[in-house]
């Protein structure tokens, strides 16, 4: 059963004090001492109140408000774009409104975004968790509030998931290099402190172990998070004593910064490139660039509808779903498409 959402008439009762009172301090109002001010900062964070942002608004009779959150990495990043966009689309089939926001992948701002969106009441939260502990959303869970994870598996609570099969698409990219006779490879990942990336760097290592190549010639390097990173990165690769033949970027920006940094070195066509997920003009480029697909727009639609359904029964069991990928051979890896 859910637990009964805190009001500011219950942090008046704990703290002893009078709803006005309660009403100026959570509204940063002026005429209220600092210890009676401490007094009620203390109740509210022992029953956990949180600001109602729709207090003034009307709610349907079932006590919806006709709106989710969605919190993704980054709004201008094309995997979460897509992803937005199918949450957007599968919500407007129920008339209900996407309110979203981005968190960097920085856990305080996620946890202080999601709380935001959530003092807004909406009706359940769709997010792409950071590395944080989400064990601050336990108390909305008991409330009844639905939270889906997508992308990445959360940390500290137990919630419906959906993902990515990141390793297995990570280990095809790696075979199909090994297949055109590359022993000299580099992978180029993200935060290697994320899920999806660890995943994807296990599955390379998995390929070239199972291949039986040195573990030494597979050159692993992690936090690539910009352009200058990935030219700097390539840049130390390539003019090593042994340089890699092939670069596995593990992220769609990687890939686009890959593919400049070697159009800089004039290297795009003896370096092989495969990248994870595909991004737009990828196709165009000459070579086109060799992608492991993912379908994030697939990964929206099942999360919405995931948070629906369980919105009309709470009492659903927690599902964890893998979505495969599938690898588009261009001409980057050395395939004559």
């Amino acid at each position: 059963m859910s637990k009964k959402r805190a009001t500011m008439k219950d942090v008046a009762a704990r703290a002893g004090v009078g709803f006005k009172t309660v009403s100026r301090v959570i509204n940063e109002e002026a005429g209220v001492s600092e210890q009676t001010a401490a007094k009620v900062r203390t109740a509210a964070s022992e029953l956990n109140y949180r600001r109602d942002m729709t207090a003034g608004n009307l709610r349907r009779a079932a006590g919806r408000t006709d709106s989710i959150g969605l919190l993704v990495a980054s709004v201008d990043n094309e995997f979460d774009a897509k992803l937005h966009r199918a949450v957007e689309n599968a919500a407007q089939e129920r008339r209900v409104s996407v309110f979203s926001s981005s968190t960097d992948e920085d856990a305080d701002r996620e946890h202080q975004r999601a709380l935001t969106l959530l003092a807004r009441r909406v009706d359940g939260l769709v997010l792409m968790p950071s590395s944080g502990d989400l064990a601050y959303l336990q108390h909305e869970l008991d409330l009844g509030t639905p939270v889906i994870a997508v992308d990445r598996p959360p940390k500290g609570i137990c919630i419906d998931t959906l993902m990515v099969d990141n390793e297995s698409g990570a280990r095809d990219a790696l075979t199909h290099l090994i297949e055109h006779g590359h022993r000299r490879v580099a992978v180029l990942a993200h935060l290697a402190t994320l899920v999806t990336s660890a995943q994807r760097i296990a599955g390379a290592r998995a390929a070239w172990s199972a291949a039986g190549l040195p573990a030494d010639s597979l050159q692993v390097v992690d936090g690539v998070s910009t352009d200058e990173d990935t030219a700097r990165s390539l840049d130390a690769l390539l003019d090593g004593a042994d340089p890699p033949t092939a670069v596995f970027a593990a992220r769609n920006e990687i890939a686009v910064g890959a593919v400049r940094a070697l159009q800089r070195r004039a290297q795009q066509h003896e370096i092989a490139l495969i990248g994870f997920d595909d991004f737009g003009h990828a196709d165009l480029l000459d070579p086109a660039v060799t992608v492991v697909r993912q379908d994030p727009a697939r990964l929206g639609e099942l999360a919405t509808q995931r948070l629906f359904a369980r919105l009309e029964d709470r009492s659903l069991p927690v599902e964890q779903l893998t979505v495969k990928t599938r690898l588009v051979r261009r001409r980057s890896c050395g395939c004559e498409a």
